[in-house]
């Protein structure tokens, strides 16, 4: 007989699969239909204008999306070696000074946006670097290294160095050390780092308009300019733009990970 535990496990599956399912179905009925109103279950009319607006003459969301993906890019690689490094000392450390590290890497990361942009954007107009796109990207990286930070300190605090200890015993050098022992074998914390930099990247909205002064045009700016705007169709297909690439990210990275054992030389 089968318990009432078990009997809601399997009839909340299908629910939590349906509402994960539904938003992305509404947005892409939402991105190649107009003439949708209430109480019709589809749009009147079908269109791909919206998508031919990211590879299109004079097209916003594929500029939009291409600067969305570099700075994500450049943000996850850049937080993810600053996150090992800085991880790894505070893992290391004790006492105050370890309070102090944790403490650190956690202010970005629980800061309010918008008082996180404020506080970048004075820094980055008197280094000149106020309404660029490497502003931008520095902006994009304070919290992306603090989360990353905070991720490699959970992994350094109860990870062991046998390893690492055993090589240098045995004459190993400490780049040595770093590229054929510690790197292979933490390639997964370091991809999982990366994408979870990226991501971070990814959404921002308060710090890329206030340190890009409105002049760099991401895609979730461009999204809400075209909610604010009414255009609809725009608007749902720059949110499933939005959603499609981590999503494949994080299913290509778990595939790679399950099939692939990366070994350096």
């Amino acid at each position: 007989m089968t318990s009432v535990p078990a009997m809601l496990r399997r009839g909340l599956l299908p629910l939590l699969l349906l509402s994960a399912a539904m938003p992305l179905a509404i947005l892409g009925l939402a991105s190649i239909g107009s003439d949708w109103f209430f109480p019709a279950l589809l749009p009147g009319t079908f269109s791909l204008a919206s998508w031919r607006n990211v590879v299109g003459t004079g097209a916003l969301l594929g500029p939009a999306l291409l600067a969305s993906a570099a700075l994500a890019l450049a943000t996850g690689l850049a937080a993810m070696v600053f996150g090992a490094f800085a991880g790894s000392a505070i893992a290391a450390a004790t006492g105050w000074r370890r309070v102090i590290g944790a403490g650190a890497a956690f202010l970005p990361v629980a800061a309010p946006p918008v008082a996180l942009a404020t506080g970048l954007h004075a820094t980055l107009l008197g280094a000149g670097l106020g309404s660029s796109i490497v502003g931008v990207f520095v902006a994009h990286v304070v919290p992306a290294c603090g989360y990353t930070t905070l991720y490699f300190l959970g992994i350094f605090t109860v990870r062991e160095g046998g390893h690492e200890d055993a090589a240098r015993t045995l004459g190993a050098g400490r780049f040595d050390v770093l590229r054929r022992v510690t790197i292979p074998m933490m390639h997964r914390e370091l991809l999982e780092a990366l994408l979870l930099g990226a991501i971070v990247s990814w959404g921002q909205v308060a710090l890329t308009l206030v340190a890009g002064g409105g002049s760099v045009r991401t895609l979730p700016l461009e999204v809400i300019d075209y909610l604010v705007a009414g255009q609809d169709q725009l608007a749902a297909t720059g949110s499933l733009l939005l959603v499609i690439p981590p999503l494949a990210a994080f299913g290509l990275m778990r595939l790679a990970l399950r099939n692939v054992e990366l070994v350096l030389p």
